[in-house]
């Protein structure tokens, strides 16, 4: 009998989920029911998936809205009506047109219009499928309206929108975080009716007893509503079903690609590589996953035809079929990848491909896949209220001050010291926390499916421009439509990059390089020292100062501990303590034979028994505890988060448990094995996943081994990377490199290099306008390359202000004037009010100032430098108020091993953390005087006493430590250096350091 009720996907609207409005229904014996949430269908799958579970018949629709203003609801028949009302309402969301007061002619969907809209709009006449909806509150008003006589029109519709007062509260403060008011400033219009409630099935006919052939014409409309979505373990997948157009020409077209494959991956094909492929291919047919192969196999063959560079990872690179169509460059028989990781019996979803393409080629390949096929969506994700996101938008609501809602926000006050206000902010902030509050985009998921994408749900159109669904992976994959993961880097960017500064300044070398030769540069020394002694700076994803002290532990000089090292690094690891029992183990092969149970080290010898890839957690379950693949695959996905909710999860922890109790095995091992699991596995990587990532690592490190300079200069020109720019700035001048200054002659909007020259990019100049630079860059392609400020101002318009940030930065330099000059010259010859933004037609004569003879020091420049670049080309510890004290630097670390260090440090980066009993302490990477890098340890009692204040130098007292043969300093003691004053605002005379510039 309700016809319309809401959950939370009625954004900022709504109060409670699918899942609660079907206990509602239960508690109140309800027994078919339909979800209409305003302008969204994002809970309707889940919502059919479960109502079976509580008895509750479900049926689905929409609530049409502009605003909270109601003008009807769609109910839909069946499938085509549910199709229906989606591609009306998708429409309507991506054209941004607003919702017609009356509904068009849809052919398998109700419409029921509310009693005060068919009053307000004079409605007489109704169509067919057309009805006017009553509450129990229109129920005074019906006799006394001429709608009463259209007896067989008029059904219930009893909005359901709160379950009880709190629910209400909850509703009120949604609508005035989403209409930006004060609560007590919201309009009673912007509200829901408080009686929108669930009432028991007998009271609601009660209310309805004078009235029962309403009863029975929502009972009869109810009855010819049924809505049906597969949610079975034998579900077929939703994907798009055949790439040819014929399942027969997909399963020749695969065999054909992985035979043209074979020679080009392999130049001996052996047996056992043909039964891999056999096996693998008699599978993937069987699973019905030949297309999504084809699919994938065509997005990369048209990232080749374009030049683009990509990397295929995840699951799928455990296959020989994805590595014969080019999917991926990891080789799995090399590997001895996992394959039952990949694809199983037991497994309805197919493999995950995550293909990583440079973040500025991504766009054109979505692009091309949303031109490709028919049907297609990005998969939507949820942003929901956080907390601190709750108080701030809370506090606002409330009316409480910037402050106190600052000091709410980081969680360190005393409950009994906060007033009434900021104690009901903590109460709804509760409440709301958790519930979606907008919709956003998955990081890469894209959808291609067989049906119409609005089959499942309406879309929305975001900001990208692409349709995205109402749903999200996890609800994606219940139905049977399994994702396609197109994904951004940067570290291909680079690579890219790096390549195209290579062909223009040593074309000669170019020709020679092939950046796919992954076999040589595995095996070249060069590359594999760079590893083992950790200069890996600036290069994909071993840059980072965890990473580095990793392999350096490790003392990695090959590929294989590479990829190792690629997942032992990931949180899980750590967490369950088995990084650092890994590292022993690696360090002394005896010692697995003495720690790790026999049963562990005989299914992983190759990790000394300790898990490190997801694959290990199907091999532990599988072995160990005798679950089949298809519970082991159940395990590791719920390890993730998204499936840990789930009773399959718990049914398998379950016996994961008790399969271990049956074998013998004693209690605190189980549990021991089961927390290294639960630790990890929602963290670790696939083996694949890390092959592959250790392949992108070797390609960036083959550039940083032999053209230092060209790579830098591409990693500063897509962003960075772990570290600020100043710092790879810093590595390109230790390789050599001379580093100039933003010109305008020789700088472009990025870095340029020109031999072992390298010129700024004019991106640094933060306050310099995108437009100016255009012009600059313009007019110098067409005209050539200026030759004095009067000749700059007379080709680019320029306003004064935007000049004299040239100026400053000495971009004029090449005139070999001094800068004070050059700004005296270009506030004389430049009106402040001058907006002159066209070209002048003649060019004016200038007049010749008399300006006298003036000059600039260094440290000028420097602060100049920090000014508009945000630091200095200069090293910093030229800045320093006082003199250093010592020498001391990274070179010295060994000399006093278990010895205490005076030395000084720039901060590179510092990474905060915390102990298991929730300490803070800091791990803090820093640059010493003679510019080599060193790493310092913060332990909760300094970390406690000394804090880090910013980038800067500090001087450090402690103790140099070693593990692993990688060396550190546990500080004692700290303390943050003053540079000298701005001597551009100092007195001359007073300041002792100023030297004349040489230029």
């Amino acid at each position: 009998m309700y016809l319309n009720c809401h959950t939370y996907f009625s954004m900022r609207y709504g109060t409670f989920s699918e899942l609660e409005l079907l206990e509602l229904a239960q508690q109140n014996q309800i027994t078919q029911l339909v979800l209409t949430d305003i302008n969204n269908t994002s809970a309707c799958l889940n919502f059919v998936r479960k109502a079976t579970e509580y008895g509750v018949r479900p049926i689905l629709g929409i609530d049409f809205r502009n605003d909270v203003r109601p003008c009807f609801i769609g109910i839909a028949k069946n499938n085509e009506g549910y199709l229906e009302l989606n591609n009306f309402l998708s429409q309507h969301i991506h054209e941004e047109l607003k919702i017609p007061q009356r509904a068009p002619r849809f052919k398998d969907a109700f419409v029921i219009y509310p009693f005060e809209q068919a009053l307000l709009n004079d409605m007489q006449d109704f169509l067919e499928h057309e009805f006017i909806g009553i509450s129990i509150h229109d129920l005074r008003r019906l006799p006394f309206s001429g709608l009463i006589k259209l007896k067989n029109k008029l059904v219930v519709q009893q909005a359901v929108t709160f379950r009880n007062k709190s629910d209400f509260n909850a509703h009120r403060l949604l609508r005035a975080i989403d209409n930006n008011v004060l609560l007590s400033k919201l309009p009673k219009e912007q509200e829901a009716n408080e009686d929108e409630k669930m009432f028991p099935i007998q009271n609601l006919a009660t209310a309805f007893s004078e009235y029962s052939f309403i009863l029975e014409n929502t009972e009869k409309l109810l009855q010819k509503c049924s809505i049906h979505f597969d949610f079975s373990k034998g579900r077929k997948p939703q994907n798009l079903q055949s790439y040819t157009g014929s399942v027969e020409e997909d399963e020749n077209l695969i065999e054909k690609l992985c035979h043209e494959g074979l020679p080009y991956r392999y130049k001996v094909i052996e047996n056992s590589i043909k039964n891999r492929l056999n096996k693998e291919l008699k599978l993937i047919k069987k699973m019905g996953f030949v297309s999504y192969f084809l699919i994938n196999w065509d997005i990369v063959s048209e990232a080749n035809r374009r030049g683009f560079y990509y990397v295929g990872r995840g699951s799928g690179a455990n296959s020989i079929v994805a590595y014969l169509l080019r999917i991926t460059d990891v080789d799995p028989m090399e590997l001895d990848l996992y394959f039952e990781r990949f694809i199983n019996l037991y497994r309805a979803n197919p493999p995950d491909f995550d293909i990583d393409f440079s973040w500025r080629d991504r766009p054109a390949m979505t692009q091309y896949i949303f031109e490709r096929f028919d049907h297609v969506a990005l998969l939507g994700t949820y942003v929901t209220f956080k907390e601190r996101g709750v108080i701030r938008e809370l506090g606002k609501v409330f009316g409480l001050p910037a402050q106190e809602i600052d000091f709410l926000s980081t969680g360190r006050y005393t409950l009994s010291q906060l007033d009434d206000i900021s104690r009901l902010v903590l109460k709804y902030g509760a409440l709301l926390k958790g519930k979606p509050n907008y919709l956003s985009i998955h990081a890469g998921g894209i959808l291609i499916s067989e049906k119409p994408l609005h089959w499942f749900s309406a879309t929305n159109l975001p900001p990208k421009g692409f349709p995205t669904t109402q749903y999200d992976m996890v609800i994606a994959e219940d139905v049977g439509l399994y994702k396609f993961d197109i994904l951004g880097q940067r570290g291909l960017g680079k690579i890219k990059e790096a390549l195209e500064i290579i062909s223009y300044n040593q074309p000669e070398k170019h020709k020679e390089i092939d950046i796919h030769d992954i076999k040589g540069f595995k095996t070249d020394v060069t590359i594999n020292n760079l590893i083992k002694t950790a200069q890996c700076m600036g290069c994909f994803y071993v840059e980072s100062p965890a990473m580095r002290m990793l392999l350096r532990k490790l003392e990695v000089d090959n590929y294989l501990g590479l990829v190792a090292a690629s997942s032992i690094i990931r949180p899980g690891v750590a967490k369950s303590g088995m990084m650092r029992e890994y590292i022993l183990r690696h360090r002394n092969k005896g010692r697995a034979e003495e720690k790790a149970h026999p049963v562990m080290l005989d299914i992983m010898p190759d990790t000394y028994g300790v898990m490190v890839y997801q694959e290990d957690v199907i091999k532990v379950a599988h072995h160990f505890a005798d679950l089949d693949l298809g519970e082991a695959d159940v395990l590791r996905r719920g390890m993730s988060g998204k499936f840990r909710s789930r009773e399959e999860f718990q049914k398998v922890k379950d016996k994961f448990i008790s399969n271990c109790r049956k074998k013998g095995y004693d209690d605190t091992l189980i549990f021991e094995i089961w927390n290294q699991v639960a630790s990890f596995a929602g963290y670790a990587f696939a083996k694949g996943h890390s092959a592959s990532y250790a392949v992108e690592s070797y390609q960036s490190l083959f550039l940083r081994a032999y053209f230092p300079l060209e790579y830098m200069v591409a990693v500063l020109n897509n962003g960075g990377g772990f570290y600020r720019s100043e710092f790879y700035i810093h590595d390109a001048r230790m390789m050599g490199a001379t580093i100039h200054s933003p010109c305008i002659n020789n700088s472009d909007v990025s870095n340029r290099i020109y031999k072992k020259h390298i010129y700024l990019g004019m991106m640094y100049l933060r306050d310099l306008e995108s437009r100016v630079v255009e012009r600059i860059l313009k007019e110098r392609i067409l005209h050539g390359n200026f030759v004095s400020l009067e000749d700059f101002l007379d080709r680019v318009t320029i306003s004064v202000e935007q000049l004299s940030i040239l100026i400053r930065i000495d971009a004029f330099r090449f005139t070999k004037i001094n800068k004070h000059e050059l700004l005296w010259k270009a506030h004389l010859m430049l009106s402040k009010n001058d907006r002159l933004e066209h070209p002048k037609l003649f060019p004016p004569r200038h007049q010749k100032f008399q300006i006298p003879k003036l000059h600039t020091t260094n440290l000028e420049t420097a602060f100049e430098q920090l000014e508009l670049l945000g630091f200095s080309l200069c090293s910093p510890f030229e800045l320093l108020a006082e003199p250093l004290k010592n020498s001391n630097g990274q070179q010295n670390l060994k000399r006093y091993l278990n010895k205490h260090i005076d030395i000084y440090g720039y901060l590179i980066t510092v990474k905060n953390t915390s102990t298991h009993n929730g300490k803070h302490m800091h791990f803090a990477t820093m640059v010493d005087q003679h510019g080599e890098v060193f790493d310092t340890v913060l332990f909760p009692p300094v970390a406690a006493k000394y804090h880090f204040r910013g980038k800067g130098i500090y001087r450090f007292y402690g103790k140099v430590v070693e593990e692993f043969g990688f060396l550190s300093i546990e500080v004692i003691k700290m303390q943050k250096q003053d540079y000298i004053s701005d001597p551009r605002y100092a007195d001359m005379k007073t300041s002792k350091k100023l030297l004349k510039s040489k230029s």
